[in-house]
C-alpha cells in the first residue's frame, strides 16, 4: 500500500492495485480570505489514473466543485446520501453510500460509517450535514480515512465490525488533526485535536497513523502549521508515538503488507 499526502484532506491511497483520492481540493484559497500556504503535493494534471473518489462531507475545504469538475467523470464518486442528492445533477457519476453500507471497487471493499461532524455547507442547510468515515480493505491490507470527526466511544466501531470481528487488525489510520484556542470550546465536538488523534490511534490499534488536515490552509482561529507543531511535540511522549508517520505534502510512504513486514 502506498499513501501520498497531497494537502489538507486530499490523499492518494493506492491499495489492492487500485487508486483512490480523498476529498480532493486544489483550490488556491478557502473563501475570500484564507490562502493556501503550500502547493498541492501532486499537481492535478500529474495524478495517476484513478479508480474512485471519496467525498466525506460538504464543507468547502473537503468538497471543491472546481476540483471535481477537473477530475474523471467515468469513475465512482462516493458521497454521503444527502450530499450525493445535492450534487447528483452536476456529477452523474456520484454514488451514495450510507453509514453501515459497503461497495466494491475492482476487488477493494469500501465501507462507510457515520462521522461525528456537522458537515453541511452553509448555515441554513443542516439537512445535508451527513459526514462519512471510510475503510478500504483489499482482503490483505486496510486503510481507515476519518474525514472530519470528533473522538467518541464509537469512532472505532467501523474497524471493530469490519476487521476485528474477522480477527484482523488495521494497517493504516489516516487521521485529521486540528488546533483551536481555548475559547473555541465547541471545536472538539466535531474535530480531533492532536491529543485526540493519538488517543484514536490507540483505540484503532493501527500499525501506522498518518496525520492530515495541516500545512495547507490558514484558518480563522489557527494557522496552517499549529496542529502539526503540537503533534510533533507530543509524539516522543506518547507510548504509540513510533507509529506516527508525518509526511509532507508531496511525500509518499510505502506500507509493506504485514506478512512481508514480519518476514
Amino acid at each position: 500500500m502506498r499513501l501520498t499526502y497531497i494537502g489538507h484532506a486530499t490523499l492518494l491511497i493506492e491499495i489492492g492495485g487500485r487508486r483512490f483520492i480523498t476529498d480532493p481540493n486544489y483550490e488556491p484559497k478557502l473563501g475570500r480570505f484564507l490562502p493556501r500556504v503550500s502547493a498541492p503535493g501532486v499537481a492535478l494534471e500529474a495524478l495517476p489514473k484513478l479508480d474512485a473518489i471519496l467525498l466525506t462531507h460538504a464543507h468547502a475545504d473537503h468538497l471543491s466543485f472546481t476540483t471535481l469538475d477537473r477530475l474523471p467523470q467515468d469513475i465512482p464518486l462516493f458521497a454521503p446520501p444527502a450530499v450525493a442528492r445535492w450534487i447528483g445533477k452536476r456529477y452523474r457519476h456520484v454514488v451514495a453510500i450510507a453509514p453501515g453500507a459497503s461497495a466494491t471497487v475492482a476487488g477493494v471493499r469500501l465501507s462507510a460509517a457515520l462521522a461525528t461532524h456537522r458537515g453541511h455547507r452553509y448555515g441554513f442547510d443542516r439537512w445535508r450535514g451527513d459526514a462519512n468515515m471510510y475503510l478500504l480493505d483489499d482482503g490483505v491490507e486496510s486503510c481507515f480515512f476519518a474525514g472530519d470527526t470528533a473522538l467518541t466511544d464509537g469512532t472505532h466501531d467501523l474497524v471493530k465490525r469490519e476487521l476485528w470481528a474477522h480477527e484482523r487488525e488495521l494497517d493504516v489510520a489516516l487521521l485529521p488533526i486540528g488546533w483551536a484556542p481555548r475559547w473555541k470550546y465547541g471545536f472538539r465536538k466535531g474535530h480531533l485535536t492532536s491529543e485526540d488523534a493519538l488517543a484514536l490511534l490507540e483505540r484503532l490499534r493501527a500499525r501506522m497513523m498518518i496525520p492530515y488536515h495541516w500545512g495547507t490552509f490558514h484558518h480563522v482561529t489557527s494557522r496552517a502549521f499549529d496542529a502539526i507543531e503540537r503533534l510533533r511535540a507530543l509524539i516522543p511522549l506518547h507510548s504509540h508515538g513510533s507509529r506516527v508517520h508525518v509526511i509532507e505534502p508531496g511525500e509518499s510512504v510505502l506500507v509493506p503488507a504485514l506478512a512481508a513486514a514480519a518476514g
